[in-house]
This record gives structure tokens, sequence and C-alpha cells, in this order.
């Protein structure tokens, strides 16, 4: 089976204009995709930000869960945070990734939006499971990735869809739906 990452990336993403835009790191999403990760035997959870603020927030919110009250509150949620790795930029957690497993990892985007080339959860998690590269599964923060961003994906993941037209879920909503689906029992 071949090593899943996540990367939670603050920049190179949409507003709802479709300006490109730098977003805040909040302080929900990091420990609560990093339990969703650590539930699904990721390897490593980055939060990319090129802002420094954002990643003192990051090492502020990992210290609480790691060292802080958080870490004698609710000991599981430290575990969970070990996976947690801060870059700057979507290259940084390639060159990371490479370094740890000696290859480039699949690029595969997410979006909310049907995109064109779309893999769905089967065929993606059959995909995982007989390869050796590693995967990295790319979320956007705002309202989504940019173009730039999706055109470098070998994959195209297939947006989480309910029965009606409302489609929007948080990002660690959606982290944890996509990750159960790409590795949860069946």
């Amino acid at each position: 089976m071949g090593d899943l990452y996540v990367a939670l990336l603050h920049d190179a993403v949409y507003d709802k204009n479709r300006q490109t835009v730098t977003t805040s790191v909040t302080t929900l999403d990091v420990p609560d995709i990093a339990r969703s990760c650590r539930t699904y035997g990721v390897r490593a959870f980055y939060v990319v930000t090129p802002i420094d603020a954002m990643r003192g927030l990051t090492r502020r919110i990992m210290a609480h869960w790691q060292g802080g009250f958080g870490s004698r509150y609710n000991p599981n949620r430290s575990e969970a945070l070990e996976l947690v790795r801060l870059e700057r930029t979507l290259e940084g957690v390639e060159i990371d990734i490479e370094a740890e497993t000696g290859a480039l990892p699949v690029l595969t985007a997410t979006s909310a939006r049907s995109l064109p080339g779309g893999i769905g959860y089967a065929a993606l998690r059959e995909e995982l499971d007989q390869s050796t590269r590693p995967y990295l599964l790319m979320f956007g923060t705002g309202w989504g990735l940019t173009a730039q961003v999706v055109d470098r994906a070998t994959r195209v993941l297939e947006p989480v869809t309910g029965p009606g037209a409302y489609n929007h879920l948080s990002v660690r909503a959606a982290a944890s739906i996509i990750l159960d689906r790409l590795r949860g029992k069946r």
C-alpha cells in the first residue's frame, strides 16, 4: 500500500470572488484534521502557509496539545498532533516527502466542484492499495485550490456530494469523509 500524506494549503487558494489569496490557519482545522489523519493511517499532515504569524499560531496549537494543558486534558490529541508538519509551500511538502520516501508523491487534488478528469473514491482507493508510491492528498482552504495547483495534480478526486444541491462542507469535514472513503474498513 502506498503511503498517504495530507496537505492543507492556506496559500494558492481562492476567495469567494475567485481571487488568489492566502488564508488564515484556524484553531479547529489543525487538531481535527490531525485526528482524522491519525485514525486513517496517514503518514504526515502538512499545514502549508508562507505567513510566519500563521506558522507561529500552528506551533502554539501544537504546543497546547502536546505539552500544555491540552496534553493532560486529552492525551489522544497529543498523539494525533505528532503527525503535523509545517511547510511554507507545496514544493516544500514535495521535497520533504521525497526525502522521506525516495519518490515524489502523486499529487491528488480535492475540490467541492466537479472538475474534468475526476477519479472516483473506489478507483483511487484501489490505486492506493496497489501502489508503492507515496500519495499527497491536497485540500484547499478558502474557496478551494487554484487552477494552477489543480493543474499540477496527477489525480483530481471527485467531490463529496450529498442528495441536494447544497455543497459547502468545512474542510475538516470533507477531509474526514474522504479519508474514510479511501482508508476506512469495508
